[in-house]
């Protein structure tokens, strides 16, 4: 099978991919005798000849290990002072190293392997290979709090989250938690709950995608099958109650089915009890269109009636004109009826004409 050449001398121990690149634009490799300086010349390990300056290159076949590692032990590949590493844990005279890091005080699974591109993929962020913790944190962290880590928080490099979280055990002063992520980055989990005020006492990988440790001893290590690892990318199915990301997006998701349909109930109460108001209690369950249409009816309904106000405020006004002109004509009549000469009595002319007409009393 055809690899790039600067893979191949990683694979076979020579140094990093950049190491190797460094070597090829030297001039000091060489394919069947031929020296090779292009990047990405690809080759056949298994049917051609690589020398490094004139030795021949070993390409070891790739291996997998898992590895249970206690506290302790240095996931680094290399210290200089000769302290206890994980690869120090198998017997292997081939090129090999760690998958990611676990801290001196952390335990459990970390995978050793002498293939970049497992490597890659179990690491970077962007395959989202999910990592499964179990940690005993002081004191009784609430699953508002969990909940908090889960929509993220920020850290020196940024966002950082956990993707699941389940509740295992509640001592007297500390709490078992199971913690998934699907990135990792120095420290995180630590780091992470240290932001709502809970330090990690212990700290166990228990699993990497749908591979588990299982009875894999303390120091001991296992060499993978090809199925196993397959296992490494594929990630189990969430099983925590209630601590997931999808369990979290149900949650608001049924929320707002709940409001939706007390807004409705309510609406419907509200029109039920006021049977005269066909307007804005109804109009949440209509679709926009309708909403629009029922709109033009009210404003076209409130014109009608406002041109009916104005139409019988303008009768009013020529009624109470009429009134009015009326009451002008009979004064008008009046005044020409004074003017022909004929004129009202006073009292004191009506006394008058009673004395008069009344017969003198005799003495």
């Amino acid at each position: 099978m055809l690899e790039r050449l600067q893979k191949v001398l990683a694979v076979g121990g020579i140094g990093s991919r950049r190491d190797c690149e460094i070597l090829i634009t030297e001039g000091r490799v060489e394919v069947d005798r031929e020296i090779v300086t292009k990047l990405g010349t690809k080759v056949d390990p298994e049917k051609q000849l690589i020398r490094v300056d004139g030795e021949v290159v070993k390409i070891s076949p790739r291996k997998y290990f898992a590895v249970n590692k206690p506290r302790g032990v240095l996931s680094t590949n290399f210290d200089q002072s000769g302290r206890m590493r994980v690869v120090d844990l198998i017997a292997t005279d081939q090129h090999i190293y760690t998958v990611g890091r676990l801290d001196k005080e952390s335990e459990g699974l970390i995978i050793v392997t002498n293939d970049g591109d497992l490597a890659n993929r179990l690491t970077h962020p962007k395959y989202g290979v999910e990592k499964t913790y179990m940690i005993s944190v002081e004191g009784h962290p609430t699953r508002e709090q969990m909940e908090t880590l889960q929509a993220g928080v920020y850290i020196a490099e940024g966002l950082a989250h956990i993707k699941r979280f389940l509740f295992k055990k509640k001592l007297k002063s500390t709490t078992e938690i199971e913690i998934v992520l699907d990135e990792g980055r120095n420290r995180e989990v630590r780091r992470l709950l240290a932001r709502i005020g809970h330090k990690v006492l212990t700290l166990r990988r228990i699993g990497i995608g749908s591979f588990f440790l299982n009875d894999i001893p303390a120091a001991g290590n296992k060499q993978l099958s090809s199925d196993e690892v397959a296992q490494l990318f594929v990630n189990p199915k969430a099983k925590t109650k209630g601590g997931g990301k999808s369990k979290v997006a149900s949650k608001k998701k049924v929320a707002k089915k709940v409001s939706f349909h007390k807004f409705v109930r309510t609406a419907e109460e509200n029109a039920e009890s006021n049977p005269n108001d066909r307007g804005d209690n109804r109009r949440s369950t209509q679709s926009p269109g309708k909403r629009k249409t029922v709109a033009k009816k009210k404003v076209s309904g409130k014109n009608s009636v406002a041109k009916k106000k104005s139409a019988g405020r303008r009768g009013a006004d020529k009624a109470v004109g009429g009134r009015r002109t009326g009451a002008k004509k009979g004064v008008n009549a009046k005044k020409k009826s004074d003017k022909s000469g004929v004129k009202k009595p006073n009292r004191k002319t009506i006394a008058r004409k009673k004395a008069a007409g009344k017969p003198k009393k005799r003495k």
